[in-house]
């Protein structure tokens, strides 16, 4: 049975080249001026479906058999899992059935639907993704494809890792520290095996919105735990798990850190990505900028690299962040 690994990570490498986009790593000065050290940003925000979860996507779906992909994949997903399944789907000539929560933003449905997929509509409040989700591939005989608790899954996002690392060396910078968003924990469970093999003195930091901090709580009680109740969803809709993964957990056991940001806090490193750096980042992306911006974690004369993991925002949420509109 297959297991995440580095080993696995080094595979998905082989299986996404030529497919998925090697992001580029840019630095700015005017971030650096402000922060004291050299920031290098990982810009998934420019992948294929606009995140990293084409990664995951790709090195799972791209392996199933010609039988598995007549009977189509399944999913659930706020948005950019969905999305990516949905592009990768279609690139292996398979169609997708994709589980997303009734408010999940706009832009991120019409995503899936341009890309082939069928949307089924749930509330994320009163029924189970999961359950959806397993009936559909049970009664279609469909494959499902689990946003962050499959090995291959964890493997393609780990590949983030490996280029940050490969990129970093490109340039003469090597890092001392590394932010990234945690929500079921499959990107930051990747970018942990790949950072554990490759520079395992280089603390991997991840960060979460504060109402949201299931991580942080579960790696303080030593198990998987989940947050109290939320009164009001966060913006940053991609990071909004109840609780980490069963696979993912135990990886990311290695994080140096878990800290937490608020939506205003999320909502001016979005100004700032979009002003500063000129790209567009949304919410849930623009985490770990902002554990930066507001000095959670120690910048001056160090390296840090940090991953914008998606770009897919609500338009008018944009705008009004932008233009200084929205109210936490």
């Amino acid at each position: 049975m297959h297991t995440a690994s580095f080993e696995g990570v080094r595979d998905a490498a082989r299986q996404l080249s030529g497919v998925a986009v090697r992001t580029p790593l840019v630095e700015s000065p005017a971030l650096n001026d402000r922060l004291g050290g050299r920031v290098l940003l990982k810009c998934e925000n420019l992948q294929h479906a606009g995140a990293f979860k084409f990664r995951g996507a790709w090195n799972r779906i791209s392996r199933l058999t010609p039988d598995e992909l007549q009977r189509g994949v399944v999913a659930y997903s706020s948005g950019n899992h969905a999305q990516a399944v949905a592009a990768a789907a279609r690139m292996m000539g398979t169609s997708a059935i994709i589980v997303m929560p009734a408010d999940s933003p706009r832009v991120k449905v019409e995503g899936v639907i341009a890309f082939g997929g069928e949307v089924r509509s749930y509330d994320r409040y009163r029924e189970s993704r999961e359950a959806i989700g397993e009936e559909i591939a049970r009664t279609r005989g469909s494959v499902l494809v689990r946003p962050f608790d499959d090995p291959f899954i964890i493997d393609g996002q780990g590949t983030t890792g490996l280029e940050i690392v490969e990129q970093a060396a490109e340039i003469g910078a090597p890092i001392d520290q590394l932010l990234c968003g945690a929500s079921g924990g499959g990107l930051i469970a990747g970018i942990n095996l790949a950072m554990a093999a490759l520079a395992p003195d280089v603390p991997v930091i991840g960060v979460e919105p504060a109402a949201y901090d299931d991580t942080r709580r579960s790696l303080a009680a030593g198990a998987r735990m989940t947050h109290p109740p939320v009164e009001k969803p966060s913006i940053c809709d991609a990071l909004m798990t109840d609780r980490p993964g069963e696979l993912t957990f135990p990886i990311n056991r290695r994080l140096r850190e878990v800290v937490t940001v608020s939506d205003a806090e999320v909502a001016e490193a979005v100004r700032v990505a979009f002003r500063t750096l000129k790209l567009v980042v949304e919410p849930g992306g623009a985490v770990s900028l902002a554990a930066l911006l507001t000095g959670k974690v120690e910048t001056r004369d160090r390296t840090s690299a940090i991953v914008l993991s998606g770009g897919n925002v609500d338009p008018g949420l944009f705008a009004d962040i932008i233009q200084e509109r929205f109210v936490p």
